[in-house]
């Protein structure tokens, strides 16, 4: 247990009808020490986590297969270990996603164990929600209180994008887990004297997150770097001892997997997909590394703009740019609220021993929110909204450590005023928030304002009127800050979530699923001949764009288990050529591309990874994602692809998709495209245009 000074005052020091006129006494035990237990603790907890299991796998399956790149790739491994080792976008293993394949062996053993489902996909996700819940309830209750734990709990499964993104299939669910994880490995070192295996753990878990979304898992390693090194009640030797053997093991943890690929000979794995030169250090360097906040991506459809007014295609860059219009609905609903507390937490025990671990855990989440609040404001590549699920640990942690922090001082004034203002300032921000989507529950904005300005007034008030007074204003202020938040989850839960592209919550002014955002089906506009890369088209809403609203294409609900999609030939719906959702596989063309299906490797070709995965899923046999996710990966380039049909290996080419050679990438995609088209007889089938290749080796001159 660490070592701390007297007590705060607490519940104890307030009469139940009037203000203190005595000596205060001493704090109920269950109230500031970690160690007391009460009877409430343990069904609250379990409580807590079979309600955010509830709340993540509610309609699950309403999503589908949800990102269809990522279902394909598990497919894959489901069949193939060589696929599933590398992460191959198909079981031939032609070619990798863009990331490493972490997150997918998880999907890819659940699919083997329990079959292609959206479930077998998906379901794996939300547990990781549960789990996160349950590793942030553990480290914040071993330094503070059970409610400071209770309410981190409440506030993470309450944060809309986690609630997106624990019930859908990008690798941002592992990713948090196991950063959290570390944390929670990293505090267990600080309580010492075993700090070796912690913080062996520690980098292990590193090491894997790593492994799951590359050097974004860094990002963690400033504040547990200083907290282990602060605060770790050894020697100053041991703690540098065991900070380099924790980079060992997240060096081993996560480069094992780095060294297999550069190391075997490029013919004998499959192509490092966003790369342009099959090599898995350039990707984490260039397009999944500096080129994310540079906006210099190679292969990339566009990069981001910086400054206040740059935009461009990922938004403006800047201090404000988690507060905007997409993004502030996600994740910013308690920022304010978790840098302010997470301050006056730290403050509070600014006198405590170094060996305070308190204090150690309040400096790793505050340097969690801050650098990586930081990397995301002016990161001017590649941004999601979705991306910001990696702050809720954070936040929730900040808002649970400090509220309690300072409800146990609230017989004095002035933390009263601070609860007050925080709590006035929350709701406020809430209440702007909810006017972005202003015809949506409209009744619940004047709901939170009240709230939040009737708590405040309560908290004040409670200093001279007693503890009923006080309770009710603490829970008018939890009603007031937590309201926008759940709403916007429960909408989440709710609705299906398709595409590459997702948010969560209604569709808000400005963002992109709503006015001035991307929209429009292709097979309209902004489209290439059969075989041809799209292009963007005009404003949101015209043809050529991102169909994303919510993460869904128009009116999107799925269909068959799969995400819905697009006509007229193209591989379907998902503007930008088919780059960002996927196509509806007829029975007819599905029928089709299993004919004879044993005699080929791939059934198909088709440009762009969403465009050969829908493909894939329906028939469950390899289709060959030319030019990876963008389409504009040199794989294949023209020469290995005309000796692959003439070889018999490839049954049909699919037109449509992917945005070929954009942002300096490969033009070998659209190479494929015309040659194909020059060469073979397009033919149309239930509005997809397909060309058979059979037959090609004994009638083209390659």
């Amino acid at each position: 247990m660490t070592t701390t000074t007297t007590p705060p005052t607490g519940l104890a020091d307030l009469p139940p009808d009037g203000p203190v006129e005595h000596p205060p006494t001493p704090a109920p035990a269950a109230l500031t020490d970690p160690a007391a237990r009460t009877r409430w603790e343990r069904p609250a907890l379990v409580a807590l986590l079979l309600g955010t299991a509830l709340l993540y796998l509610w309609d699950l399956s309403s999503s589908g297969y949800a990102n269809s790149f990522y279902s394909a790739a598990a497919q894959a491994g489901s069949q193939s270990w060589k696929a599933f080792l590398y992460g191959a976008s198909d079981a031939a293993a032609s070619i990798t996603v863009d990331k490493p394949p972490a997150s997918l062996w998880v999907m890819a053993l659940s699919v083997r164990v329990f079959g292609l489902s959206s479930w077998s996909i998906l379901v794996p996700q939300a547990l990781m929600g549960v789990a996160t819940v349950g590793l942030l309830w553990s480290s914040v209750r071993r330094r503070f209180s059970a409610p400071a734990a209770l309410l981190t709990g409440v506030v993470f499964a309450l944060t809309p994008v986690a609630a997106l993104m624990f019930r859908f299939n990008n690798p941002d669910a592992l990713l948090v887990l196991l950063l959290v994880g570390a944390v929670w490995a990293t505090m267990r070192a600080v309580e010492g004297p075993r700090t070796t295996r912690w913080m062996l753990l520690a980098g292990v878990l590193v090491g894997l997150a790593f492994l799951t979304k590359q050097l974004q898992a860094f990002l963690v390693l400033p504040g547990l770097a200083l907290a282990f090194l602060w605060a770790a009640p050894v020697s100053l030797g041991r703690r540098l001892r065991d900070g380099l053997l924790a980079v060992v093991a997240m060096v081993v943890a996560g480069g094992w997997w780095v060294a297999l690929v550069e190391l075997v000979p490029a013919s004998a794995r499959p192509y490092v997909g966003g790369s342009q030169d099959n090599s898995f250090l350039e990707l984490t360097f260039g397009y999944n590394g500096l080129g994310r906040l540079t906006g210099d991506e190679t292969g990339s459809v566009g990069g981001g703009g910086g400054g206040a007014g740059g935009g461009a295609q990922w938004g403006a860059t800047g201090l404000t740019r988690l507060f905007g219009s997409e993004i502030g609905g996600q994740i910013a609903w308690l920022i304010p609220a978790a840098l302010v507390l997470g301050a006056v937490a730290f403050w509070l025990r600014r006198r405590f021993p170094r060996t305070d671990g308190g204090r150690a855990e309040i400096v790793v989440w505050l340097s969690w929110l801050l650098v990586t609040g930081l990397t995301f404001s002016f990161m001017a590549g590649i941004f999601h909204a979705y991306y910001t699920v990696a702050l809720a640990p954070a936040v929730a942690a900040l808002v649970g450590i400090g509220t309690w922090g300072l409800w146990t001082r609230r017989a004095e004034l002035w933390a009263g005023a601070v609860l007050a203002g925080v709590t006035v300032a929350t709701c406020a921000w809430a209440f702007a928030l909810l006017g972005r989507s202003a015809d949506w529950m409209p009744w619940l904005r004047p709901v939170v304002l009240v709230a939040g300005i009737g708590g405040a007034a309560l908290l004040l008030a409670g200093h001279w009127a007693g503890r009923s007074v006080l309770r009710a204003g603490a829970a008018l202020a939890l009603v007031g800050g937590l309201a926008g938040p759940a709403a916007y989850t429960i909408q989440t839960v709710s609705t299906g979530h398709t595409g590459s592209i997702v948010t969560a919550g209604p569709t808000v002014a400005g963002g992109m699923g709503g006015p001035g955002g991307f929209g429009g089906p292709r097979g309209q506009g902004g489209q290439g001949g059969p075989g041809g890369p799209g292009g963007p088209g005009g404003p949101g809403g015209q043809t050529g764009q991102m169909p994303q609203q919510n993460g869904q294409v128009p009116g999107g609900q799925t269909q068959n288990g799969q995400p819905p999609t697009g006509q007229n030939g193209t591989g379907g719906t998902g503007g930008m050529g088919g780059l960002l959702d996927g196509a509806t596989v007829s029975t007819e063309v599905e029928a089709l591309l299993l004919e004879d299906a044993d005699d080929y490797t791939w059934v198909a070709a088709a440009i762009g990874s969403q465009n050969a995965a829908s493909y894939q899923l329906a028939t469950q046999e390899s289709v060959m994602p030319i030019g990876g996710f963008n389409g504009s990966d040199p794989s294949p380039t023209l020469a290995e692809f005309q000796q692959l049909v003439a070889d018999g290996k490839i049954h049909w080419f699919i037109g449509g998709g992917g945005f070929g050679g954009s942002m300096g990438g490969s033009g070998s995609s659209s190479q494929i495209s015309t040659w194909v088209q020059e060469n073979f007889t397009a033919q149309t089938v239930d509005g997809t245009t397909l060309y058979d290749l059979s037959g090609a080796s004994s009638t083209l001159d390659t």
